[in-house]
């Protein structure tokens, strides 16, 4: 038989099969290195060819108004209607957070915007069971979906996702791809964020949350309108549920804790999202469009506190009433509060009007103002003896009291204190009702007058129109020493640097505000708690109540938004409880104004000076020309030097002024910021400075007739 050869070795079959694997498995591992090249490069072409990503549109935000202390007061749909309300991570609650990504996604902070391992696991389950079991998707590529919204769930769909999710981790990186997810995920109907979700479905900032509801915020994007509580609470309860199990499998919570949540019924309506200082808010907008976060100089809380006492007060007046406040703070004229209406969204009360800028007769609550010109100008002081009897004055004007009663002799703190007609006319008679006008124009106030007639005496009386906030500036005017304040209403406001304006001087605005704290209170008051006046208009159609202490100034209005008359309506009886209680609710206590200096004290001088006994009206009276000072000229700068090179002052002994007259009838008094300084039978005297600066200086002869200058010495 022909030879063969030898048989081969046994070995060598499993080393051939070794060799065979290898070159097998070299082989596959070169094809799979090429198909993955040729993948990537396939996906790199394609990230490539794709349009640069617009953020503008997930940018938008609704605009919220905020209080000085960043409390939401009222926030603002897109203009696309949508609520989505700015948001960070930093302010939702730590646990939301948690469960968020325990649930969504796991590997979030170290994967790079695609997790291997989550699509090779929804890979896995859809080749063995014909169906997607898990998603892939982690936050980024939700986010990108959300950027970028596209129908269809495609391959392509979803390699797109991919690849923006890529694109944007590097662009934006961690922590700014959150708070987009936090502001842009879906919550059912308009609801876009997790600020405007928790505000709508529990009433509350995310800040902090139960349990309960941070896991329902957690499961509603997955499926928003399917699960929203406010219409399938049964489906929201159980996705909710569903995020409580996962959280206490992965250890962020007990057995215990997740058996409580889940106790906790979900909400089954959304709630209104805030609107407090409503007006104020709009008017910010209206003024700022297009910024998405403003700052009020508001006080949240104790605009809450005074929006339901308008509410309350204007329902109990009667139907078709509204009511409005203003709260100033006297240092700097912030707007504290400020409430339009006794409730924004009531067409009864035509809530939408805001009648702290509406223009109303305010009745007597400008006396205070005619008073103080008064006792600036030297024509009355405080314990100067007024008649309040029947009178006729120009134009054949006989005013009345509001009881139709007379009190006779009375001093003028008590005529101011009873809201007296006829002693304020007569000093609005004295004072001349254009000079007055002037200077509450001249102090900042926008003072409308009848169809713009010439003003005459009914003004005092309330013959003129002015708003709220006007009225309030006025009044915070005297609680600072006459110095009107600019209002600020953003809380970043600073305080006006420009030429000061003033309604009347130290001493006069002190008299006026020591007269008003002794008012008699509303009934259930204390008394010298604030210095307030009320007043009602002609008609009953405006009722006003103004107060103020050393730091706050308060108005209050109530009355109809139509300008009806409404019976009975009376300031003291319907807006003075309102104010009382406004000040009741600042939380502070109450303290007077400082008394300035040069204050003429009535018991420390010994009786005031025969002018200033008593206001007389009979111009028969006055013989020879008017008076008036001829020297010094107003508005003169007199140089005594009292200054030095460097404005430091020098040595005032024995430096006087010499003031002299015109007319009037002797003896004449001198007073310089309502300080008696001369009392002589002769037109002249001379007075010594004690320092330089501003001085107003007076002059009154035996009839009460008054000159004034003002002038700077230097």
């Amino acid at each position: 038989m022909p030879d063969h050869g030898p048989d081969p070795s046994p070995a060598a079959s499993p080393r051939r099969s070794l060799r065979r694997a290898a070159r097998v498995s070299v082989a596959i591992a070169a094809l799979v290195l090429g198909l993955l090249a040729a993948g990537a490069g396939m996906v790199w072409r394609y990230a490539a060819a794709l349009p640069p990503l617009d953020l503008a549109a997930a940018s938008a935000r609704s605009t919220v108004v905020l209080d000085r202390s960043d409390t939401l007061l009222r926030p603002f749909a897109t203009a696309d209607g949508r609520w989505r309300l700015p948001v960070t991570a930093a302010t939702v609650d730590p646990r939301y957070r948690a469960m968020l990504l325990a649930y969504e996604d796991r590997r979030f902070e170290s994967h790079p915007g695609v997790d291997p391992a989550a699509i090779l696991r929804a890979a896995a389950q859809w080749l063995g069971h014909g169906r997607i079991l898990s998603g892939g998707s982690t936050l980024s590529m939700q986010v990108a979906r959300l950027v970028e919204p596209r129908h269809g769930r495609s391959l392509e769909a979803k390699l797109r996702q991919m690849v923006r999710a890529v694109a944007l981790e590097r662009q934006l990186g961690k922590a700014a791809l959150l708070d987009l997810y936090l502001a842009l995920a879906p919550y059912g109907g308009p609801l876009e964020g997790v600020r405007a979700a928790s505000l709508a479905y529990f009433g509350r900032e995310p800040v902090r949350l139960t349990t309960a509801q941070a896991a329902l915020l957690v499961a509603l994007p997955q499926s928003p309108e399917t699960r929203r509580p406010d219409r399938f609470p049964d489906r929201a309860r159980a996705a909710r549920d569903r995020v409580l199990d996962l959280a206490a499998s992965r250890g962020l919570l007990s057995s215990a804790e997740a058996a409580a949540a889940k106790a906790e019924p979900v909400p089954t309506a959304r709630q209104p999202f805030p609107m407090l200082a409503a007006h104020a808010a709009e008017a910010a907008v209206a003024a700022e469009p297009g910024t998405p976060v403003i700052r009020l100089a508001i006080d949240g809380r104790l605009q809450a506190r005074l929006e339901t006492l308008a509410a309350e007060r204007a329902a109990a007046a009667g139907p078709a009433l509204s009511a409005a406040i203003v709260v100033l703070d006297n240092r700097d004229g912030r707007v504290l509060a400020q409430v339009g209406s006794a409730g924004y969204l009531d067409p009864s009360r035509r809530g939408a009007i805001d009648m702290t800028l509406a223009v109303r007769s305010p009745g007597s609550a400008l006396k205070p103002f005619v008073y103080a010109l008064a006792f600036e100008n030297g024509l009355a002081h405080p314990e100067t003896l007024l008649e309040d009897r029947p009178a006729r004055f120009s134009a054949n004007y006989a005013p009345e009291n509001f009881d139709l009663t007379f009190q006779g002799t009375v001093t003028a703190r008590r005529a101011l204190q009873l809201s007296l007609n006829v002693p304020a006319v007569a000093l609005m008679e004295a004072v001349g009702p254009a000079r007055f006008i002037a200077r509450l124009r001249a102090a900042g106030a926008g003072i409308q007058l009848p169809r713009e007639a010439a003003p005459g005496l009914p003004v005092a009386l309330g013959g003129l129109g002015i708003t709220l906030t006007d009225l309030a500036r006025l009044y915070a005017g005297l609680a600072r020493g006459g110095s009107v304040p600019d209002i600020l209403r953003r809380a970043g406001d600073a305080a006006g640097t420009g030429p000061e304006h003033r309604v009347t001087e130290p001493v006069a605005a002190w008299y006026v505000a020591d007269i008003l704290r002794g008012t008699p209170p509303p009934e259930n008051a204390l008394t010298n708690r604030i210095a307030y006046k009320t007043g009602t208009s002609f008609g009953y159609r405006d009722a006003w109540a103004a107060g103020f202490d050393r730091h706050v100034t308060v108005v209050a209005w109530i009355g109809r938004p139509d300008g009806a008359a409404v019976p009975g309506l009376v300031g003291r009886v319907a807006a003075a409880p309102i104010l009382f209680d406004a000040f009741a609710r600042l939380g502070i206590e109450p303290e007077p104004i400082p008394q300035p200096r040069n204050v003429l004290s009535v018991a420390e001088a010994g009786g005031l000076p025969p002018p200033l006994r008593r206001l007389h009206r009979d111009g028969a009276e006055t013989q020879g020309p008017a008076l008036k000072i001829a020297y010094p000229p107003d508005g003169a700068r007199i140089d005594l030097g009292l200054a030095g090179e460097r404005g430091d002052e020098r040595d005032t002994a024995g430096q006087g002024l010499a003031l002299k007259a015109l007319g009037g009838v002797p003896p004449l008094t001198w007073l310089v910021d309502g300080q008696p300084v001369a009392q002589t039978p002769r037109r002249r005297a001379e007075w010594v400075p004690g320092g330089a600066g501003f001085a107003r200086i007076s002059v009154l002869d035996a009839t009460g007739a008054s000159d004034s200058v003002s002038i700077r010495i230097e």
